[in-house]
Order: C-alpha cells, then structure tokens, then sequence
C-alpha cells in the first residue's frame, strides 16, 4: 500500500530535524513577540479565491477542493495568511491590539507535479505582522527569516531579491502598459505566458522560458509607474536593509503570485541553479482584510517552505542533533541501578539521552555509538563500579575519563554547557 501521490511520511530519524526548525522558530520569534497560531487545514472555499484571486494559478489550477456532505464548498488551505487574516476577523483580535505579531507552521495542500523539494502537502513556517504601514515593520519580518536561517546553520546558502509593486491602483495602471506591449509578441511566448496574458499578466514577469525573458528585457517596467508614497515606502526599506548589512538584489521582474500583495515584495532563494529554488516568500498585504469583508488593516508576512529548507539543512542538523545525544553503555552488569540514577540526572538538567539495550559486546556498542555520531558515551561496567567510579569516554576527541559516581552530577552540570 503506497502513500496518495504527492505525501510523504516523515519518520522518526527525521523528526529530530523538524522539532529543532520549531524550536529555533519559537526562540527567534518569541523574542520578538510574535505569538502562534493554529488554524484549521479546511476553509470555505470562497476564502481563498476572494483574498488570493480568481486569475491565479493556485486559484484556477492547484486547489484541492470539494463538496462536504452539507453541500457546501470546502478547499484544503493553500497557504496560511488568507487563514490568518480570516482568524483575525472572525475574533476580532484586531481591536483588542492594534499591532499583532502571529506565526504558525503547519500542511499545506496544493496539487502540482511532485518533485524534488515539492509535494501536494507540503507545509510552511509563516509569520504575519499586522497593524503597521511602516517600512519598518518590512525589515522585520525580512531580519527574522535571515536570523533564522542563519541559526539553522544555511548563511552561505541564499540570497534576498526584493522590488516594490506599488499600490493596486499602481499596477492596474501598469498592468494595462504591460499588456499592450506584450500583445505584439503574443505568438512568440510561451503557452503558460499566452494563457496569462488576459487574465494575469504580472505573472508573465516570472516566466522561467528564455525567449518570454527576451521579449520582457524591453517591456515597461513597474518602477516607473509607482507614485511617491510607493517609491519612498521601498527606499526606507533598502536604507534600513543596508544600515542592518542584509544584502539583497533589487529585482524589477519580481512579483508574487498572490493578488493581495501591494508595495513590498520579497523573496529569499538558495544559489541552486534550478527553477524550484525559493525557499521564502513574502511581501505587504495592506488590502487582504478589506478584501474579506473587514476594516484596513495594514500587514507584511513570509513564508518558509519546510521541505526544501529540510534540503538546505538536513546535513548539518543531523550531525548536531546526533552529537548532543548522550550514549550510556551497560557492560554485564549485575546491578542496573546505577542506570537509572544517572537517567534521574540527565532528565534534571534536560539533556537527551539513549540507553544501549543491545546485548552485544561494550565493543560493538562503541562502535555503534561511532557509526551514528555520537560524541559522549557513559560506560558501565563491573571493574569500574567496584571502584565506585565510571567511565567517560568522548569519541570525537578519544579522551576517556574516569568520574567518582559522587562527582557525577558536577560533572554533567559542567559539560551540560557544551551540548
């Protein structure tokens, strides 16, 4: 029995990775006083396609939606800040603060070819920053996705690609531009472009095809139609960017595939050399909740998509999961309490820990310890207890030490601090 194309399971030698991504997230984000929230993985359909658009891809060709025994119209979210906005309204969180500061991490469902990095449930780290029309709170949002990527160990990985899209008003206008001058090459672009051109022609901007660039290399661009506010809006951004030493790539083909993104758009991708290599978008939102019905509430968010960061990061976070594991390795021993007094210690100061059930030789158990990486190993064996002592040995460096079991609890409050 197979897995429904496009899911995946995710085993336990890869949990570690996803818990150490949450923990991380929570870390950074608490400090910022962003605060978690969960909403359901089913919406009404007319959510999505009133916040993200009727023209778009996701809208027109990547839901998974269906009819409920009720009769009524239900999708499997397709991203998370249209859910977001819609909590935010149904709660009426925006009048008990004027600032909001929420993030969330969880599946995703959107139906395209499954490929390396990309499946139909997929899921995303989000933050969502409401309340605030300043460019400030833009650098924000963008310094939090850097400082978590940093602490997840891919610095040397990725670069930031922004642009200003402008107001709505902005990009009708500029949208109208663009149509007319791509009507005279309508024959020369490629189908997905052909098929956009009527009905979202921004998005002929993202084109991947190499003869849709060419033609677009003498296209309008939007930076010219953008009024004052919009054009001061993206310099404060760039200054404070630059003031923070966050380097980015101002990118005049950059749009994102959601109609209710306005002014800053934002993207982070890895340096692959391949179509699939955003692992975080984002942008401003100032129109999302008075498109649902609610007041003006000014908003810029991201989202990270987990599977491709889990790429990205997956070597380097197994060998310091692995490391940190604490191996205790039993040798014929006639009394097992001595185990469970040093389990009582390790669980005082929170440090993780594998106990060796094997009934292998103490050289197969090293050697096992060896293979997985592990770095601290606690042997036990009759020899060494009669002394009342036991043996340390760390198989990264090969020291090997012998502790007074007295002097245990010193010693783990002591190299707890190395872990």
């Amino acid at each position: 029995m197979q897995p429904v194309r496009g899911t995946k399971d995710i085993l336990p030698d890869d949990i570690g990775i996803w818990q150490q991504i949450y923990d991380i997230a929570y870390r950074e984000l608490s400090n910022y006083n962003y605060k978690e929230i969960r909403t359901p993985i089913i919406e009404n359909t007319n959510l999505f396609e009133r916040s993200i658009g009727n023209f778009t891809d996701i809208v027109n060709k990547e839901m998974y939606t269906f009819q409920d025994q009720g009769a009524r119209s239900i999708t499997l979210r397709p991203e998370g800040t249209s859910s977001i906005a819609r909590a935010v309204l149904n709660h009426k969180i925006h009048l008990k603060n004027k600032m909001n500061r929420l993030w969330y991490l969880g599946p995703m469902f959107r139906y395209e070819r499954p490929q390396k990095g990309r499946q139909r449930q997929f899921h995303q780290l989000g933050i969502e920053c409401l309340g605030s029309k300043e460019a400030t709170s833009d650098t924000e949002v963008i310094k939090i996705a850097y400082n978590i990527l940093n602490k997840l160990k891919c610095t040397d990985e990725f670069n930031l690609e922004i642009n200003s899209i402008g107001s709505l008003e902005e990009r009708e206008l500029y949208t109208k531009e663009l149509t007319t001058y791509l009507e005279k090459y309508k024959n020369e672009l490629d189908e997905d472009s052909k098929k956009r051109l009527n009905n979202n022609p921004l998005r002929i901007l993202d084109s991947k095809n190499e003869n849709t660039q060419k033609i677009l290399k003498e296209a309008p661009l939007l930076k010219n139609y953008l009024g004052k506010p919009s054009i001061e809006h993206f310099q404060e951004l760039c200054e404070q960017l630059s003031y923070l030493n966050i380097d980015y790539n101002i990118n005049n083909h950059l749009v994102r595939g959601l109609d209710y993104y306005n002014y800053t758009a934002f993207e982070i991708n890895t340096n692959n050399q391949n179509q699939q290599n955003t692992i975080c978008g984002g942008g401003r939102y100032d129109y999302l909740t008075t498109q649902l019905g609610g007041p003006k509430i000014p908003a810029v968010g991201w989202a990270i998509g987990i599977e491709r960061l889990i790429l990205i990061i997956k070597k380097s976070l197994e060998k310091e999961i692995i490391s940190n594991l604490i191996y205790i390795v039993p040798d014929k021993l006639t009394n097992y309490n001595i185990i469970w007094n040093i389990i009582n210690i390790l669980e005082i100061y929170k440090l993780q820990f594998e106990l060796d059930l094997s009934s292998t030789n103490i050289k197969k158990k090293i050697r096992k310890a060896n293979q997985i990486g592990i770095n601290m190993c606690i042997i036990l064996d009759e020899q060494t207890l009669k002394n009342k002592s036991l043996t340390i040995r760390w198989l990264h460096t090969g020291n090997k030490q012998i502790i007074k079991i007295a002097n245990l609890q010193e010693y783990i409050k002591y190299v707890r601090n190395f872990f």
